[in-house]
């Protein structure tokens, strides 16, 4: 479903992605980690065309990024850690922008945004400007978004900061649905126990260089998903 080969971006002389490859699969979760410049978010900047890259190859369902982009967009969803919106819109305003970019019909559109607002629980909030929205309420705005195409991979930058309690825990239920359904989510975070519980496979990045990836069993063994990761951290010869 996404499948990195050999990518490298600098930022000038500084090696921010250092010829790292990742295969991510149909029905995988899979989680990146790492600490604060490690690499996470500019890998993923890569992967939804955001970023251009110096070497390697990116494909998304087997479509190169670089041969075109656009097809490979109409296949996945984004989700930063950030969300940037256009917050003169409503919240309904801006569901069915996207919803016209993605060429939504009416009735499914209505279905969609019907079903998803309800589950997180902002129909009432639908016709405020998104000026008024707190964070959590713009992060399930942009999640609902994203949902609206039925995307075959999701990458996720961070997905669950700004999410109460509930609206994560629903969040992992979708995102384990769109797994179950042949998709494939490919996210960033530092929310370690909820990778270790979530996740399929992980894949740990260190100073642009990805330093250890497999099943959740084969990374962390015995140990916790914590003790690995700090281990890994903290071994200068990684």
């Amino acid at each position: 479903m996404l499948r990195i080969e050999h990518l490298t971006k600098k930022y000038g002389e500084k090696v921010a992605v250092d010829n790292l490859s990742l295969e991510i699969k149909p029905g995988e979760v899979y989680g990146f980690i790492g600490h604060n410049g490690a690499g996470k978010t500019t890998t993923i900047k890569c992967c939804v065309g955001l970023l251009d890259f110096d070497n390697g190859e990116i494909y998304i369902d087997g479509v190169s990024i670089k041969d075109d982009l656009m097809a490979c967009k109409k296949k996945l969803a984004y989700i930063p850690d950030n969300p940037i919106l256009f917050e003169y819109l409503s919240g309904i305003g801006y569901l069915n922008f996207v919803a016209d970019i993605y060429k939504i019909g009416k009735s499914e559109r209505e279905e969609k945004i019907r079903k998803y607002a309800d589950l997180f629980e902002i129909t009432a909030d639908l016709a405020q400007p998104l000026s008024a929205y707190s964070h959590g309420m713009k992060q399930k705005i942009t999640i609902i978004a994203a949902l609206i195409h039925d995307p075959k991979l999701i990458i996720l930058d961070e997905p669950f900061v700004g999410l109460d309690p509930i609206a994560a825990f629903k969040f992992k239920e979708i995102m384990r649905e769109v797994c179950n359904n042949g998709g494939a989510v490919f996210f960033s975070t530092h929310v370690l126990d909820v990778a270790e519980k979530l996740c399929d496979k992980i894949a740990i990045i260190k100073n642009g260089k990805l330093i250890k990836t497999g099943t959740m069993e084969e990374v962390k063994g015995d140990s916790s998903l914590e003790e690995t990761f700090l281990e890994l951290e903290n071994d200068s010869n990684v």
